[in-house]
């Protein structure tokens, strides 16, 4: 193997929307941003709104290094959206930061977007956009045009959707807004998360993620659900369905990697779920060892629940610096081997003379995880024996996740056993995929697990990858 493998996948993104009559949308927002912020670190940006005009400010870096008082107070507004990405579509400069913004006559168009389009390639050519540099900015070139063909009577944004969604094909939660609307929408899938919540002083919020309301102090209402928009205005919310069918299928990675552990999806807290995942694991893959040990901070609830069935006693075996970025967004492998010994640390008093049932979510590429287990190894355990709380990721994500290339994907290339010697580990097993759907509350509510099973649920366009409309 060459050791070009890393082993937790690309994040996604964050979106987030206010509208409060008589509060600060633009505060608001930043905090729920920061409880998003774990969805991606590559830009943050906040587009706000007085009812005449609309103001955006974006820049590269995470939340707290775009935004404080001064940028803050030059967000004037009750009606805001906000956005944190990670790339899945387009380079990571500040033209494809987001929210993305067009001036269309008197009005202004911001667009947050969580996910990834599968036809965006022939999207562009059928709305004649041979200029725009990502997914998100198709789709808000695609309202623009739509608004300019339609009536000027304080609609004009909710026609402009309806007209343009159904052509939309693969993953995509917005949020949307003009001076006077704020929209939320999520795919027919429902591949990515976004709920509604109301303010105790009144107005309304979207989230990707029910832990940002926690933090702005809003109450959660429901799910925004697939196939669903909502549309908030002076009126109050109201609901529509721009789709003919809808087919839920939530990212099972949600569970497994992507949402905060204090998030509620599907009516069911996430770290409760990987727990679960561990218990379930304990019984699939039983082994003869001294101590359990969490990979932090994503391994450590399916440790916990390991631990708890196995028997087995838990301990921290490995510290991580909570100043260091997450190693995936690094540029080049050297820096990011670096970040990887930056970010965790052994505790040779845990580990030595032990046998390890060492615990995480995931590998995908599977260079961290190799570096880990020397890491143990010459902290002095006696068996690294790893367990993991998801089933092999063998196929590409076209829905949102920053693996489209297979070739980069370690079990796509390696049986288990050969994962097992590459990773120089004694013994390897997965959880089962029954094992994780069960876990997460059963099949029946509807998951996209394409990436551990190659079932895919729409048709998939290898054309369209990340960097497909910067090549045109």
């Amino acid at each position: 193997m060459d050791g070009t493998f890393e082993s937790t996948p690309g994040e996604e993104c964050g979106v987030f929307g206010v509208y409060a009559p008589g509060m600060d949308a633009a505060h608001i927002i930043s905090f729920g941003l920061f409880a998003l912020q774990h969805r991606g670190q590559e830009s943050a940006g906040i587009a706000a709104s007085d009812g005449q005009t609309t103001t955006v400010f974006k820049d590269m870096g995470l939340v707290s290094q775009v935004f404080d008082e001064t940028t803050l107070a030059a967000l004037p507004g009750h009606l805001g959206i906000g956005h944190t990405r990670y790339s899945t579509s387009g380079s990571t400069v500040w033209e494809n930061a987001q929210p993305a913004f067009r001036q269309v006559d008197q009005t202004g168009i911001a667009l947050g977007h969580n996910g990834n389009l599968t036809n965006t390639v022939d999207l562009a050519a059928q709305l004649g956009d041979d200029t725009s540099a990502t997914d998100s900015m198709v789709m808000l070139n695609g309202i623009a045009e739509a608004i300019q063909d339609g009536r000027s009577d304080g609609r004009q944004l909710e026609r402009a959707l309806m007209s343009l969604l159904p052509q939309l094909e693969g993953a995509f939660s917005l949020v949307i807004m003009d001076q006077g609307h704020l929209v939320g929408v999520r795919d027919p899938h429902g591949y990515r998360p976004l709920c509604l919540g109301s303010l105790p002083e009144g107005g309304w919020v979207l989230a990707s993620e029910t832990a940002a309301l926690d933090l702005v102090g809003a109450k959660f209402e429901r799910d925004i659900e697939a196939g669903e928009m909502v549309v908030i205005d002076a009126g109050g919310v109201r609901s529509l369905l721009p789709f003919d069918g809808t087919d839920p299928r939530l990212c099972i990675f949600e569970f497994v990697y992507f949402a905060r552990p204090d998030s509620n999806l599907y009516g069911q807290n996430v770290h409760g779920v990987r727990q679960q995942m561990g218990r379930r694991l304990a019984i699939e893959a039983p082994v003869e060892a001294d101590v359990v040990v969490p990979v932090p901070e994503s391994g450590i609830p399916a440790a916990q629940g390991f631990s708890v069935e196995s028997g087995l006693p838990y301990a921290d075996g490995l510290v991580k610096n909570r100043y260091i970025g997450r190693t995936f967004i690094e540029p080049t492998q050297m820096l990011r081997d670096r970040g990887i010994r930056l970010k965790l640390n052994p505790i040779p008093g845990n580990l030595e003379g032990k046998r390890i049932v060492l615990v995480d979510d995931s590998i995908v590429r599977g260079t961290t995880t190799r570096q880990l287990v020397r890491m143990v190894r010459e902290a002095g355990a006696l068996e690294v024996h790893l367990r993991i709380s998801s089933p092999p990721y063998r196929w590409p994500c076209y829905y949102g996740m920053d693996t489209s290339d297979s070739s980069r994907l370690l079990a796509a290339q390696l049986s288990v056993d050969e994962i097992r010697e590459f990773l120089d580990a004694d013994s390897l097993a997965y959880l089962s995929l029954d094992g994780l759907h069960d876990s997460a509350g059963g099949s029946e509510l509807g998951f996209c697990n394409a990436c551990l099973s190659g079932d895919y649920p729409t048709p998939v366009d290898d054309r369209n990858d990340k960097f497909t409309l910067e090549r045109r």
